[in-house]
């Protein structure tokens, strides 16, 4: 079974009030130190034969924002993946980018090296709302960003937007909706906000501005989005994911499904063959463990198959086509875990938490309002 790639990207111009990723602002000589670090961590996992003779379908670089790194030393990491790791022709290569750090130029080089879906940070086309989370941009960037990455030759594009934001009202965010719709992406990404520990927009919540968001209004704004993009013809294949015929997230899908996937890059983290490890979260770390030759990872999990088994439950309800039952079954170490599993299965069932239809097992509507603590019970 070919295996995805994930190529963190570290750096932003700014950090966003609501971001809890590892990043650094952007400087130059950091990047030179980032990109020849991540030359010889790619080169490392090639000769330790990390993909164990697979190719990759998917490439997808993240961060961050990938797009404060110029198109040529893009270029050139996409070039790495391809000669030492190997990259399937007709793969799935993304790059997150943020609207007000491309051009036509740079996208055209970037298109014709072989990306071939781009997927922008836009968050929130209201001006007022991209204020009050750190945004410097505004919204008209995004448009004119769209039109770019198409006349650049990139039709497979996707929106990330957030619902809960500070100030965010329903007629706020059906707004945003109803633009994002008439930009044509093949792809709609719609989060929740979740305030994370150590972001700027916790310390501002803990001093009384703004106010935590507003679970039923979250709820409220999560139902108008499905109903809308299913409107305007876009599937949900996920509880955050939506997308045209052909066009759900290949890479994701490879996490969503428990399927193997390599990442590379500070804080990066991977799964393969049973094995849960990720890199150290310090560029400076990073960089002196690939300088002497060892690989830069912090923590390693082996995991046993019930684990594997476990962790295909947590991951795979967020799928709305839900869990194959006779895998999960078969997978089971002992009788009465199995016996276990099933009481359990039985009353989620009653509660109308689950429903279970032609040996597939997934969320209900009121499910999906409690995903983490569902997985929590079938684990």
């Amino acid at each position: 079974m070919d295996i995805g790639l994930y190529i963190h990207v570290p750096f932003c111009r700014t950090r966003c009030h609501f971001c809890a990723f590892y990043l650094r602002i952007h400087r130059e000589d950091q990047a030179r130190m980032y990109l020849e670090s991540l030359a010889r961590e790619i080169q490392l996992s090639a000769a330790l034969h990390s993909l164990g003779g697979r190719r990759l379908d998917s490439v997808y670089i993240g961060g961050g924002t990938p797009t404060t790194l110029r198109p040529d030393q893009l270029c050139s990491i996409l070039d790495l993946a391809r000669n030492y790791l190997g990259v399937l022709e007709g793969a799935e290569v993304t790059l997150e980018a943020h609207p007000d750090s491309v051009t036509l130029e740079g996208l055209r080089r970037l298109a014709c090296a072989g990306f071939n879906r781009i997927s922008f940070g836009v968050q929130s086309l209201d001006d007022g709302e991209l204020v009050r989370i750190g945004r410097r941009t505004p919204s008209e960037s995004a448009r004119v960003a769209v039109a770019l990455a198409r006349t650049a030759g990139f039709v497979n594009i996707n929106l990330d937007l957030m619902y809960g934001l500070p100030g965010q009202t329903p007629e706020s965010w059906l707004s945003t909706l109803e633009q994002a719709i008439a930009l044509e992406p093949t792809h709609l990404s719609c989060y929740a906000l979740t305030i994370e520990d150590g972001t700027r927009l916790q310390v501002d919540i803990r001093r009384g501005e703004p106010v935590e968001p507003n679970a039923a209004l979250q709820n409220a704004m999560e139902d108008d989005a499905v109903r809308r993009l299913a409107k305007a013809g876009f599937e949900r294949y996920e509880i955050s994911n939506f997308s045209r015929a052909g066009y759900a997230c290949r890479h994701n899908l490879h996490y969503w499904r428990g399927e193997d996937y390599l990442g590379l890059g500070p804080s990066a983290q991977s799964y393969l063959n049973g094995c849960r490890f990720g890199n150290v979260e310090d560029l400076e770390a990073y960089h002196r463990a690939l300088e002497a030759g060892r690989a830069p990872v912090a923590e390693r999990a082996y995991l046993s198959p019930e684990q594997c088994r476990r962790e295909a439950v947590v991951f795979g309800l967020r799928l709305i086509e839900g869990i194959n039952v006779a895998a999960l079954r078969s997978g089971a170490e002992s009788g009465e875990l199995l016996h276990e599993w099933d009481r359990t299965l039985h009353r989620l069932r009653d509660q109308g938490l689950v429903e279970e239809r032609t040996g597939w097992i997934s969320l209900t509507d009121l499910g999906r309002r409690f995903a983490d603590s569902v997985a929590v019970e079938l684990m």
